[in-house]
């Protein structure tokens, strides 16, 4: 009895531990075991070498100050300044043509020959009659001055010397008469030498020696067109008008004609005229251009590319046309910083010509834009400039 009695009380002094006092021995075992893994892991990085920042390779420009041409660019056509059809202006069988097809003719020279010969026995004719008609007035006008003696003697009649008056005015008018068919078969037998009208180059003969030829028929003998000098008319937009009026009060404006592809540059001109109204259907403006086109690069009736300079703007800033991109934040470009890497700067732009934009807000002289390579580049960017760019 003695014995149960003094256990139970020991046993009650035994206690196990609390819930709390677990939970806060557990909270501090994880804290060692992260601040002893947390050094172990900034020890081996340390002993690791640094990695490098992914670096674009780019090519660069430098932004400065230029001249901008302003072209307009449209396309046009050769026109020649004359182009004639040669045609006969009498009737006859053609007994020569004396020209090769395509050769350069100037004016007057004898392109083909009606024949002659029915208009010079005309003229023949007209001639004799000529001589009897002015042998009568002669003899007229001497019966004439016979009745004005007679007259004043009182020896014949007052009627007589109206008659010969009459005689006279008659026999001038037969003259007159004579004289105007020589003149105008003359100017037939001129005619049957068919000449050129103009300088050019005359094209393919239209008729053969032996045909009948008259002044009616449509095809003609040959066409000569003018080479030198050439126009060609084009057109620009009632919206650029009042720039070329502008440029016109300044001087010639310069117009250059490429190929159809515009690469070549076939001739260079000045502007001669502007049309005198708008076309109302297409809203368009008609120019003509001349061109000297000594080595006949132009062509009649074919297209060209017609670039016409309407003024410079001088001393803008100016920076490579592929260094300007466009893209949701609108246009903009990528300039590099002293640091090797790139910033997005957004740019306001004007004109460009020749491969050069005028940038109007936005960029200053002497900054480097990137030119090739931003493919992948972003604001931020760390760059590699190629050497010599």
């Amino acid at each position: 009895m003695i014995s149960q009695t003094e256990t139970e009380p020991s046993r009650r002094t035994r206690r196990r531990p609390r819930p709390r006092t677990l939970i806060l021995l557990g909270v501090g075992g994880l804290f060692v075991f992260l601040l002893v893994t947390g050094i172990r892991h900034a020890r081996e990085t340390s002993k690791k070498p640094a990695v490098k920042a992914r670096s674009e390779t780019v090519s660069v420009a430098k932004v400065t100050r230029g001249d901008i041409p302003v072209r307009l660019t449209e396309l046009g056509t050769v026109t020649p300044l004359a182009t004639v059809t040669v045609k006969s202006q009498i009737s006859g069988y053609l007994v020569s043509v004396g020209f090769k097809e395509g050769e350069e003719v100037t004016k007057g020279t004898v392109l083909a020959q009606v024949d002659p010969r029915p208009y010079e026995a005309v003229l023949t004719q007209y001639e004799g009659n000529l001589l009897r008609d002015q042998a009568l007035l002669k003899n007229a006008r001497i019966d004439l001055n016979r009745y004005q003696r007679l007259v004043k003697l009182n020896s014949i009649a007052e009627q007589n010397l109206d008659t010969a008056r009459a005689s006279v005015g008659q026999y001038e008018g037969a003259v007159k008469t004579d004289q105007g068919l020589i003149a105008a078969e003359q100017l037939d037998l001129d005619y049957a030498r068919i000449t050129a009208p103009v300088d050019g180059r005359i094209g393919l003969r239209l008729v053969d020696r032996g045909n009948y030829v008259t002044p009616g028929d449509a095809t003609g003998i040959a066409v000569v067109t003018e080479m030198k000098p050439m126009s060609v008319i084009f057109t620009i937009p009632q919206t650029a008008l009042s720039a070329v009026l502008d440029g016109l009060k300044q001087g010639p404006l310069a117009v250059s004609a490429r190929d159809g592809d515009g690469g070549r540059v076939l001739a260079s001109g000045t502007v001669r005229t502007i049309d005198n109204q708008v076309d109302t259907t297409t809203g368009t403006v008609k120019l003509r251009a001349i061109f000297p086109n000594t080595d006949e690069a132009l062509f009649p009736n074919a297209f060209v590319n017609v670039s016409l300079l309407v003024t410079t703007h001088r001393g803008v800033v100016v920076a490579p046309s592929d260094a300007v991109q466009s893209g949701s934040m609108g246009t903009y470009v990528f300039v590099v910083q002293p640091n090797d890497t790139v910033k997005t700067v957004p740019v306001s732009v004007g004109d460009s010509a020749d491969g050069r934009t005028e940038i109007t807000k936005g960029l200053q002289p002497g900054e480097t834009v990137v030119l090739e390579g931003m493919g992948r580049l972003r604001d931020g960017a760390h760059v590699t400039i190629v050497p010599g760019s």
